[in-house]
């Protein structure tokens, strides 16, 4: 328990630190100067400051990943559910990104290593979006012949408008035409049968 709480408190001090100097200005040792622990300490828990970096990356994606869980979770109808799930991961990311002040430069600029602490995390979402798929499919509201594709090209899709969403390109853009999005995703390309 105590090592858990430990190597917690140096992942706090180190996001803090990469937050508002970035990766590139932080060192192994300011890391252990601030979390009051010795370099032995720092070096028994990671290897190097890039081991630190993913465990960061990982904490915020895990925060990320109970935000949608919650989503998940709620009694509401697959639809809606699908539609709040998909504001809400922009959202999280958007505000993940931005609460860590200069890591968000070290996200845009570091792509694989943030890639690599993400592979996790995918599949955990991967998880959470087939079960909200699957409630669709089992109450007739959602048709599909394969979850797995579907599952894989909703997070593609999203994984594919994060940057814009969280440069604020497309953010405005996409909650003013909110109606026109839902029914793309949800209805397709295809004219309704009349």
């Amino acid at each position: 328990m105590r090592i858990s709480k430990t190597r917690e408190m140096l992942v706090d001090v180190a996001r803090t630190l990469f937050a508002e100097q970035g990766f590139h200005n932080t060192t192994m040792n300011d890391i252990a100067a601030v979390s009051k622990k010795g370099r032995r300490t720092l070096y028994t828990y990671f290897k190097n400051k890039d081991e630190v970096y993913i465990a960061v990356i990982e904490r915020e994606l895990t925060y990320l990943l109970e935000k949608l869980r919650t989503v998940a979770e709620r009694n509401i109808n697959p639809e809606r559910k699908l539609i709040e799930y998909i504001f809400t991961r922009l959202d999280a990311i958007k505000e993940l990104i931005h609460r860590n002040g200069t890591l968000r430069s070290d996200f845009f600029n570091n792509v694989t290593e943030v890639e690599r602490a993400r592979r996790k995390i995918d599949i955990e979402e991967q998880k959470i979006i087939r079960k909200i798929l699957q409630e669709g499919v089992e109450k007739g509201i959602f048709y599909m012949e394969n979850i797995d594709i579907t599952v894989m090209m909703i997070q593609f899709s999203l994984r594919g408008v994060e940057v814009p969403y969280i440069k604020d390109n497309i953010r405005e853009k996409l909650r003013k035409n909110r109606e026109n999005i839902i029914q793309f995703l949800l209805r397709g390309l295809k004219r309704p049968v009349e």
